[in-house]
């Protein structure tokens, strides 16, 4: 009886620490759920630019600019005056439409306190007609329609007097009043840039900015009658503010300007009717 007690007491106690081992297992930990990665927000650059051939050149930089951080938002205009004022108010951190001359005119006659960073490209302007096929087909007395704004206004005449029309004297600001010789005695119809395509019919022969020719459908190389030649000083630049022209996204803007990728899209899109300057 004794033995039989101590035979049950000894398998209750085998039972009890297998119960205890079995107890005592650690569990197998569930994987904690991965972390969803941080979506890094990029910052916007607003600029300004003309539809043809400027937003569509910001279009190729869009991608170069948001590997480095940046989002480029494109505001785009259709005159030449509001983007520099939008600059100066701060509603954009940079415009691209303009060269150096007229920036510098814009400068002091609306007392802005704009200066630019980079070159991008040439647009050279031309001289258009719907009735000439050439140059030396105009009468005396024609009527041609320039630029008003006085630099575009005084480039056209430059393009007209190297192409042995009228005389002027020296000068990048030069206007009506400083032609010296006008055998054919022709008139000259200034209208804002951006209107003379519409007015060309008007006319017998217009001084048209690339820029408006092309949305106009005209293709400088092909119908241009005379056409400004490459070595143009009137290179389009990207314009920024005097307290903005250091900061990190403009550098970077810049730099996607001056990139191999708007190189190759500018030669390859525009084929000889805008010119890169870099």
């Amino acid at each position: 009886m004794k033995s039989k007690k101590l035979v049950a007491l000894g398998l209750t106690l085998a039972l009890s620490i297998a119960a205890a081992a079995c107890g005592s297992k650690t569990p197998t930990p569930t994987t904690a759920p991965t972390a969803a990665p941080t979506k890094v927000e990029l910052k916007t650059l607003k600029v300004g630019a003309t539809p043809v051939p400027h937003a569509e050149i910001l279009e190729v930089v869009k991608p170069l600019l948001e590997a480095k951080g940046y989002k480029l938002e494109i505001v785009e205009f259709t005159d030449y005056v509001t983007p520099n004022k939008a600059l100066s108010s701060k509603e954009l951190d940079a415009n691209f439409f303009q060269h150096v001359p007229y920036l510098d005119e814009m400068n002091t006659k609306e007392n802005l306190k704009l200066t630019y960073t980079v070159k991008v490209h040439v647009e050279p302007i031309a001289f258009y007609s719907e009735t000439l096929k050439d140059i030396k087909e105009l009468k005396d007395g024609s009527t041609i329609a320039i630029p008003n704004d006085p630099t575009n206004g005084a480039r056209a005449l430059i393009l007209l007097a190297a192409n042995g029309l009228i005389k002027v004297k020296d000068g990048l600001l030069i206007t009506a009043m400083d032609i010296t010789e006008n055998p054919k005695n022709l008139k000259f119809e200034e209208l804002e840039a951006a209107a003379i395509a519409r007015a060309l019919q008007d006319v017998d022969g217009a001084v048209i900015n690339t820029n408006y020719a092309l949305e106009a459908g005209l293709n400088p190389v092909a119908d241009a009658l005379i056409i400004e030649d490459q070595e143009s000083p009137y290179a389009n630049i990207l314009a920024v503010r005097e307290d903005n022209k250091d900061d990190a996204g403009i550098k970077a803007l810049g730099e996607a300007l001056n990139s191999p990728e708007v190189k190759a899209f500018i030669e390859s899109e525009y084929k000889g009717a805008i010119v890169p300057a870099f």
